[in-house]
């Protein structure tokens, strides 16, 4: 019975491919079979369907000895195929040879872990010859410091070595994470050293785009009473600068160029914690930090408690203290553990971030409070989000970190940051909290901090800023 059921339904498939063009049928045939079915259906079908579509011709020259000409098709198809995934992977290849440099290809030559007496593990003898330069392994490749007792010299052979390799990576994903750590790491014997022809190229860079000495902050010198300002985000947006707004601005930008000798840029990140940098953070003539961190006693041995400038977000205010529709007097007591600092919010981000900012304005003198209040400039922000997008950084938008380390690189002699990490471990491989007083994680896709700090590595290279991620001595 089952044998008559199926021949009919191939009958009907046989006629019905050539009146209804393979709808109707092939959808309930779908529905209906089974798989296993199915499959031989479609098989059966596709014969008639071939000698439609190339017709009596291709019957005949099978009939004449011709063998199917679709089945040597499939073929070169394929080989085809496989030559030019060989042809793109080769030139993909050299591409990257030539765009990021002799070392792409040779991953983990001179980093990776070695078997037996080339391991680096940070013990035995260290491998430095007496002129500086990095000792050969038995093999030929170099041996990347087992260990150290001191701090190497910033001109060395061995460190413009170790800079180079670091250097050496272009992109983010040109290496494994684990392999950066191990350079970074390896970078650490190198003492420090400001470069002066690097540090003042980066500052006229700078200078040229984002001006931070004039335009860091909207000032009444920048932005006078009458004029239109445009939000940063919201470019439809406008708001007329009103004698109210307008008396909220400092009369001139309160820093200048190349004001404070030594300034340490404090980030949240989690590799602060136990670093016991407070003091060396303390110690330095101007000290910014991001989103009023807790600076508490319970912290102040890794972070310090000195302030000078601290950034506020806005959904803070909202978050945690009611848009200060209530919460006014907490935040207030919240902001007096920061003594004397100036408190800065992207008041001109958006149109949502004006009012919030502006109550903090408001709260302040209320409470005859003489701290500074001040509000970045949208075609500031604006400017920086630019000239970090050349350099790689492209993201819906910047932290609050890396602005504040923007605008002290022209404010400040020598810039040292201390908490900037985004990456789950530290560079021993050591997992760490993605800040030093909770482990709550930014919204995705928001920032690129990665990126960000990729930058700074290399800029910490170059000799432009010093990048702190270990305990301080």
């Amino acid at each position: 019975m089952s044998g008559i059921f199926d021949e009919t339904f191939h009958v009907l498939c046989t006629i019905s491919l050539a009146k209804y063009q393979n709808i109707c049928i092939l959808q309930f045939l779908t529905k209906s079979l089974s798989d296993r079915n199915r499959s031989l259906y479609f098989y059966d079908l596709y014969r008639p369907m071939r000698s439609m579509l190339f017709g009596q011709q291709w019957m005949l020259r099978r009939r004449m000895g011709y063998s199917d000409p679709t089945s040597g098709r499939d073929l070169l198809g394929n080989r085809s195929l496989c030559f030019i995934f060989i042809c793109a992977f080769g030139l993909v290849t050299l591409l990257q040879q030539i765009l990021y440099g002799k070392n792409y290809i040779k991953s983990a030559q001179q980093f990776s872990r070695l078997k037996g007496d080339e391991t680096g593990n940070w013990t035995g003898p260290v491998n430095f010859l007496d002129d500086g330069s990095l000792k050969p392994a038995r093999n030929g490749k170099k041996r990347y410091l087992d260990s150290y007792d001191g701090s190497y010299d910033y001109n060395s052979t061995a460190c413009k070595e170790l800079r180079q390799e670091i250097m050496d990576v272009k992109v983010l994903t040109m290496v494994k994470t684990s392999e950066l750590f191990e350079r970074w790491r390896n970078l650490q014997v190198c003492k420090w050293q400001q470069n002066m022809v690097e540090t003042n190229n980066f500052k006229m860079s700078l200078s040229r785009c984002c001006n931070a000495p004039s335009f860091l902050f909207t000032t009444k010198r920048n932005t006078p009473a009458g004029t239109k300002l445009r939000y940063e985000v919201d470019t439809s947006g406008i708001l007329p600068i009103t004698t109210e707004v307008f008396k909220m601005f400092p009369d001139d930008m309160p820093y200048s160029k190349s004001q404070f000798k030594k300034c340490a840029v404090v980030g949240n990140g989690g590799i602060i914690k136990n670093s016991k940098c407070g003091k060396e953070i303390d110690s330095a003539d101007f000290v910014f930090r991001c989103n009023i961190p807790p600076i508490s006693e319970k912290y102040s041995a890794d972070v310090g408690s000195k302030t000078d400038l601290v950034t506020i977000n806005p959904s803070i205010i909202t978050e945690r203290f009611q848009k200060l529709e209530k919460w006014r007097r907490p935040f207030y007591e919240v902001l007096q553990n920061y003594e004397n600092s100036s408190v800065v919010l992207p008041a001109f981000y958006n149109t949502r971030n004006t009012d919030v900012s502006f109550r903090v304005k408001y709260m302040l003198d209320d409470f005859d409070s003489q701290r500074g209040v001040f509000f970045f400039h949208p075609q500031y922000l604006l400017n920086v989000q630019r000239f970090w997008g050349v350099q790689g950084v492209r993201a819906k938008r910047l932290s609050s970190g890396l602005m504040l380390v923007t605008a002290a690189m022209e404010l400040c002699e020598e810039v040292h940051l201390y908490g900037f990490w985004a990456f789950p471990m530290n560079p021993s491989g050591i997992f760490i909290t993605h800040h030093y007083y909770d482990n709550v994680k930014p919204r995705p896709g928001f920032h690129a901090m990665p990126h960000e700090i990729f930058n700074f590595l290399h800029m910490h290279t170059r000799g432009i800023l010093h990048v702190h991620s270990g305990a301080c001595t």
